[in-house]
């Protein structure tokens, strides 16, 4: 596979900042579920604003081996997903797949992170490879073609024991035109539904506000019917967590007026764009890890030789990114 030049990715440098100050981290532990208070909310608000409008503009995290990230280079990606739910990172470009996928397993354990992929299909190390396809296991499912993604999380439709708290999108090839996502931090939506209807933000957090049908594999395996909130507690931090597809098909909400607003307002908002969403059209090398935040890819069209058919690698996670 030839290489390319890469392109810079579309995040504009600034200088890194120092960590969190405990005062800092102490206004992101706020009682988030409780809305009949805002005791810590102001300033946990105000510091969340602030470290998102930076995040706009700084340049990927350099890491000089994917699979063994120096110490330094480890903290400033975990100190980014602390504040802002997410870390771009770059790295050298790899191009022999079994060895990108054995440094994407050495990148997770160096952040104590445990794969969740137990995936129809998930290849060689259980990663996931989402490229084209038309093969009977992923024929029909979006992500397996080149049309665009609307706003989701990862997971969504998973049962609430088994839902995603993390993830890693790497990019292994880059397609010719387009295939950009847009990322935003889930904690920013809730800042925007609080201030602006706190009603709805309540009817989100009812565990029954979303549903995901069954469905049956071509295995004659089923998937359960999904039922819970779309704004929960991680089960080990307490941090919030959001399961959410702006996708109008195979889902259904709550049946009652506050709910359904809800659901119409945030789709919505998502669709006319949150000036704090962060757009990137990784290059090869580059990835994103997160906790799970909104994302979304708009469509893209592969070149004419296989250098610049579009792959990216997935790998999911039952645990957000550690603690410094």
């Amino acid at each position: 596979m030839s290489q390319h030049p890469k392109q810079k990715i579309h995040v504009r440098c600034n200088k890194k900042e120092a960590p969190m100050s405990d005062k800092t981290k102490a206004n992101q532990e706020f009682d988030w579920a409780n809305l009949d208070s805002d005791a810590g909310y102001l300033a946990w608000r105000a510091t969340k604003l602030s470290r998102a409008e930076k995040c706009l503009s700084e340049a990927p995290v350099a890491l000089s081996d994917l699979a063994n990230p120096s110490e330094s280079e480890r903290k400033e990606v975990i100190r980014r997903c602390q504040e802002s739910n997410f870390a771009v990172y770059s790295a050298p470009a790899e191009t022999d797949d079994s060895t990108v996928r054995r440094q994407l397993r050495g990148f997770a354990d160096a952040f104590g992170l445990r794969i969740a992929e137990a995936h129809r299909s998930e290849g060689e190390q259980g990663i996931v490879a989402l490229r084209v396809s038309d093969t009977p296991e992923q024929r029909g499912f979006i992500p397996y073609t080149s049309r665009g993604i609307n706003w989701h999380t990862d997971g969504y439709y998973n049962a609430p024991d088994n839902l995603i708290s993390g993830f890693v999108l790497h990019c292994m090839v880059q397609a010719a035109e387009g295939g950009t996502n847009d990322i935003l931090d889930h904690e920013i939506i809730y800042i925007r539904l609080r201030d602006a209807h706190p009603e709805y933000l309540r009817a989100l957090m009812h565990p029954q506000a979303m549903a995901i049908p069954e469905n049956v594999e071509k295995d004659g395996s089923v998937r359960p019917v999904s039922v819970g909130p779309v704004f929960y507690p991680d089960p080990q931090t307490g941090r919030m967590q959001m399961r959410y597809t702006a996708r109008t098909r195979s889902i259904s909400w709550r049946d009652d007026p506050v709910t359904l607003e809800a659901e119409a307002w945030l789709r919505n908002y998502l669709a006319k764009g949150d000036p704090l969403a962060l757009r990137a059209r990784l290059q090869p090398g580059q990835g994103v890890l997160n906790n799970n935040v909104l994302h979304t890819r708009t469509p893209f069209e592969n070149g004419a030789d296989t250098d610049l058919t579009r792959v990216m690698f997935r790998v999911r996670f039952h645990n957000r990114v550690g603690e410094i």
